[in-house]
């Protein structure tokens, strides 16, 4: 009978069958390998094209303040400069800040302590005194034949510039004073923001300087 499954029909229907199998197994590999193909080179020209984007340099982080800046040395007198050079050899820890004033052109590091050497390369933070850009009243020492001689032409009014790593503040001076080397008071806490910049007096004197030359700044509010 045409329709009875025979031996010879069962083995066509298999044979019919595994070839549909195959057919459909290299149709589905050859599509997975097109789409793997596709996703390839799509990920490759996104790459490529990035490649090509310019790329934007990393922000800069301050690592620090710098110790030697730009001296000008013109009213310093021949041992401070000496003494300037020497201290050109010596290591020193990262300033605590940077103190500029614009009137007289002065651009120095502030470092810790008030040692000889301290004061040679820079000017000094005054110990028991807030540090630079906290509140209270910081005390900086300098010498008067060296950072600080410029001093003398300041006045009331002026901007004095204090740049730390958490940021740059902006002082005004309020008072200039000259008072006796006892006279520690002026570095008593103040309730504003205040920085008081103290170097001996009178700028020119031959030999161990009787007095100090006191400035007395507050932290501007604009």
């Amino acid at each position: 009978m045409d329709g009875a499954w025979t031996p010879l029909r069962v083995l066509q229907w298999s044979l019919i069958a595994i070839g549909l199998a195959l057919v459909g197994f290299w149709s589905g590999a050859h599509l997975h390998g097109w789409l793997g193909g596709r996703a390839a080179i799509e990920s490759f020209a996104e790459a490529r094209a990035s490649a090509l984007l310019p790329v934007e340099p990393a922000a800069e982080t301050p690592s620090g303040l710098p110790v030697d800046l730009p001296v000008d040395t013109t009213l310093w007198a021949e041992d401070r400069i000496a003494e300037y050079e020497a201290s050109l050899s010596h290591e020193f820890e990262a300033p605590l800040a940077v103190l500029r004033i614009p009137k007289i052109g002065l651009e120095v590091a502030v470092l810790a302590g008030t040692d000889e050497l301290a004061l040679n390369r820079g000017v000094g933070h005054i110990a028991g005194t807030p540090p630079p850009g906290a509140g209270g009243n910081c005390g900086i020492a300098g010498h008067r034949d060296g950072y600080f001689r410029g001093l003398k032409d300041i006045a009331i009014g002026d901007a004095i510039e204090l740049e730390t790593l958490d940021g740059a503040a902006t002082y005004e001076i309020t008072e200039i004073l000259i008072v006796k080397p006892s006279d520690v008071w002026v570095l008593n806490p103040t309730a504003a923001p205040s920085l008081t910049l103290v170097t001996c007096y009178p700028f020119y004197f031959v030999g161990s300087a009787p007095q100090r030359f006191i400035v007395r700044a507050e932290r501007s509010t604009e």
